[in-house]
């Protein structure tokens, strides 16, 4: 599943994170591929820069395959590809290749990546719909996109969702708007409450249920290099990620969201 949204500071990171900390948290193995060059999903899982010696770039780049560049997190079951900032110049390294927006899936269908057996590959997209977005998209299933409750929510969404469409029907066919979730909601806030209604309105059923509130500890979290379901599960961030956890799983009919109703 690729997390994107070309506007950034809307939650693709804090998302990624937290929604993979909620899925290993039930027993499934996940993987973060960090395919952003700020490299915030590793640092956010405690992957030091002296300790990222195989990361996304050389997966994308070089002769190494998944297993080598997975690490595990402190999180059980979470594992990140991790990414430095040489992962900014992949554009132009990959400009001369004829493959250059299949190189991730490339990665991800050899059978060292199979062997791996992760159960969710959630791929962490930088800000922008450029060559590493398009390698998400065409390596992915489906997309989810974390829209911020602000004024100018949905401008560049339909940029997005045209982007989907035009990567399912040249290069991913299987390629599908998972959906789309609300970020940095606060229901005390006029302005929050009315872009949820257009949202919903405009969107319908492509908008989970869950909205993610504007949360000082999912805001702290990242300082201390560990998910903010670790540094504070009973916060209202927390909890509502493991509610989107649920709703995603209810989603895709993942048996294990039988068991996570209570969460609801």
């Amino acid at each position: 599943m690729a997390i994107s949204n070309q506007k950034g500071g809307v939650g693709k990171t804090t998302t990624a994170i937290n929604l993979g900390t909620a899925l290993a948290a039930v027993g499934r193995k996940v993987l973060i591929i960090d395919l952003d060059s700020q490299g915030n999903a590793s640092t956010g899982l405690g992957i030091n820069q002296e300790n990222r010696t195989l990361t996304t770039y050389d997966l994308l780049l070089g002769d190494v395959n998944l297993e080598e560049v997975s690490q595990e997190t402190q999180v059980p079951n979470l594992f990140v590809a991790p990414s430095t900032v040489d992962l900014s110049s992949a554009d132009v390294d990959l400009v001369e290749d004829k493959n250059r927006v299949m190189r991730l899936s490339q990665a991800l269908n050899t059978q060292a990546a199979k062997e791996c057996a992760f159960d969710y590959i959630l791929i962490d997209c930088p800000p922008s719909l450029n060559l590493l977005t398009i390698n998400a998209m065409v390596a992915a299933r489906s997309v989810l996109v974390p829209l911020q409750c602000e004024f100018f929510a949905l401008e560049g969404l339909s940029q997005l969702m045209m982007t989907v469409r035009e990567v399912r029907q040249s290069l991913n066919p299987g390629l599908e708007l998972h959906g789309v979730v609300l970020t940095m909601f606060d229901k005390r806030n006029n302005l929050s409450r009315q872009v949820e209604e257009d949202v919903r309105q405009n969107l319908g059923d492509l908008v989970y249920e869950t909205n993610i509130p504007r949360n000082i500890r999912l805001s702290e979290a990242p300082s201390h290099s560990i998910p903010a379901l670790i540094y504070d599960h009973k916060s209202a961030g927390a909890i509502a990620y493991q509610k989107l956890a649920a709703e995603m799983l209810r989603r895709v009919g993942d048996p294990i969201a039988i068991t996570m109703k209570a969460l609801k």
